[in-house]
């Protein structure tokens, strides 16, 4: 007999932590759209994702030949590599409707997604992508980077935790009901407000409805008795009577840790996706982004409304899957006005200690490593990685000109990376410009996907004593051979720069100019 719905905190993957990979995941199984879904089609996106190491089973860890190949990122394991992977490393695992192993493995890897409106499968039916899912896939491209926040944005304004795709009781729009809640909080503490606080978030996790003026109660109440410094268990305890669970096996079943900090943690990454929510007080308050109050306005006036009722997953998916043009557009990415973006810019130049931003940088380069930066955290890496190149560049150089071009929110964190059409970040001397373009890429891609993007850009402000820098983990030898061509043929100087060596130059006192020009190989430089 199955079992009832019950109320649970909310879960959104535990697959897919990071929400960067969805775009990833999609592009291989978006070959396959249209085709009948089945056990064979299965297996080639397993062998595709195994293979290009977007997944990476513990067997591989365990094989210091295999573990050794994943320093590279960039390239896939041999045909051989992959199939002795696959078959080393039987799934244990059995979802409804797909056949235990790889099967069910595959529907856990897609399932959210299907969930947000991106595309939609089952056995023996055909693969059917959206045009938000087509769009996301999209957003690997750097002149379609706005997309991603778009598309996550039109899911979680009508994402709802009671759907067919879950057995929960909660009847609530996270998004929405987070958004109501900081709503009011402003409203009742005014300038003092800061949104919501960090250890208040698993509130909104467990919350049952969508009676958003019954949780700003239960925060009301929380805040005259404690202030900001509630103490964990203390949260923890409404958190299990929220969810009607108590004596011992509450605390089996519904972690103490899950529920206070690794929910909150995916949540908060997942709604910063949205490009709504700002991060303030150095990580302990998340609020709306005033840069974009007519569009949460605009949600709040569109979405904050009864939840919906679906009969089967299909119904629901169609749902999901319709875009609201009014979020999906160019136009739609609000960018900061040159004074303020260059007053944020500079508050976290002197908020970040050299040595931090050093940490980080390598942290940020270094596959499976996590930042534990209670701000850097929640900032996804490409990002991340512009930010911290453009703020070890202004602390390291004070007399340059330093201008990032990622997007930002009202606090000056970064919503995404940079979006085509210009560098990553234009930096200017008395002598000329110096163009840094910042890549997590470090195989064959790096240089098919960048360089001639670089060379274009150098180009276009056709400025004398200009010249570019890219920043990546590694150096892949075709993107060292491009650069030599590039500055032997035709006179373009394109200096290749490894992040653990740019690291390392950090607070020499020198120019940038000496110290990157025509470093066509790292650890190398030439001066001019």
């Amino acid at each position: 007999m199955p079992r009832a719905d019950e109320y649970k905190p909310l879960l959104l993957t535990t697959t897919v932590r990071n929400p960067e990979r969805y775009k990833t995941l999609l592009s291989v199984l978006l070959a396959y759209n249209g085709e009948i879904l089945t056990n064979e089609i299965i297996d080639k996106v397993i062998f595709n994702m195994v293979s290009k190491k977007l997944y990476v089973p513990v067997f591989v860890s365990r094989t210091p030949r295999l573990k050794e190949q994943l320093i590279d990122e960039g390239t896939p394991f041999s045909v051989s590599d992959t199939q002795e992977i696959i078959e080393n490393s039987p799934q244990n695992h059995k979802e409804a409707g797909f056949d235990k192993g790889w099967p069910s493995r595959f529907d856990t890897f897609f399932k959210m997604a299907m969930e947000l409106g991106f595309l939609y499968y089952a056995m023996n039916e055909p693969i059917e992508f959206s045009d938000a899912g087509i769009k996301l896939v999209k957003s690997i491209e750097n002149e379609f980077v706005h997309l991603e926040n778009q598309v996550f944005l039109n899911a979680f304004v009508k994402y709802q935790r009671v759907n067919p795709f879950r057995r929960v009781k909660n009847e609530n729009k996270p998004l929405i009901l987070l958004l109501q809640t900081i709503k009011e909080l402003s409203r009742i503490y005014g300038e003092t407000s800061a949104g919501i606080a960090r250890q208040e978030i698993p509130l909104i996790l467990c919350w049952p409805d969508d009676d958003y003026t019954a949780l700003l109660k239960q925060i009301s109440e929380i805040r005259e008795e404690y202030n900001f410094a509630p103490s964990g268990d203390y949260i923890y305890e409404i958190c299990k009577k929220l969810l009607g669970v108590k004596g011992p096996n509450a605390e089996i079943r519904f972690k103490k840790i899950n529920i206070l900090r690794e929910m909150p943690d995916e949540f908060i990454r997942k709604m910063r996706l949205t490009g709504l929510i700002s991060i303030r007080g150095n990580g302990r308050f998340i609020d709306n982004n005033t840069l974009e109050a007519e569009k949460i306005e605009y949600v709040l006036s569109c979405y904050a409304t009864s939840i919906q009722q679906f009969s089967t997953a299909r119904e629901c998916y169609d749902y999901m899957k319709v875009l609201d043009m009014s979020l999906i557009s160019r136009e739609a990415v609000v960018i900061a006005s040159e004074t303020e973006k260059e007053r944020l810019f500079t508050k976290w130049v002197n908020t970040f200690e050299l040595d931090t931003i050093k940490n980080e940088l390598i942290i940020v380069c270094t596959p499976h490593k996590s930042s534990q930066n209670e701000i850097l955290k929640f900032i996804n890496e490409p990002a991340r990685l512009e930010f911290l190149a453009a703020l070890a560049l202004k602390k390291t150089y004070p007399e340059l000109s330093v201008v990032p071009n990622y997007v930002i929110d009202d606090e000056g964190l970064p919503i995404s990376f940079a979006p085509g059409g210009g560098a990553d970040i234009v930096c200017h001397d008395n002598i000329g410009n110096i163009l840094f373009e910042v890549t997590l890429l470090t195989g064959v891609q790096q240089n098919i996907r960048e360089m001639p993007a670089i060379e274009r850009h150098l180009k276009e402000i056709a400025a004398p004593n200009s010249f570019s820098v890219m920043l990546c983990p590694r150096a892949h030898t075709d993107t060292l051979s491009y650069s030599a061509w590039l500055r032997d043929c035709k006179n373009i100087t394109v200096s290749v720069v490894e992040i653990p060596h740019f690291a390392e130059t950090l607070g020499i006192k020198t120019s940038a100019r000496e110290t990157y020009f025509a470093a066509t190989t790292p650890g190398k430089k030439r001066t001019i």
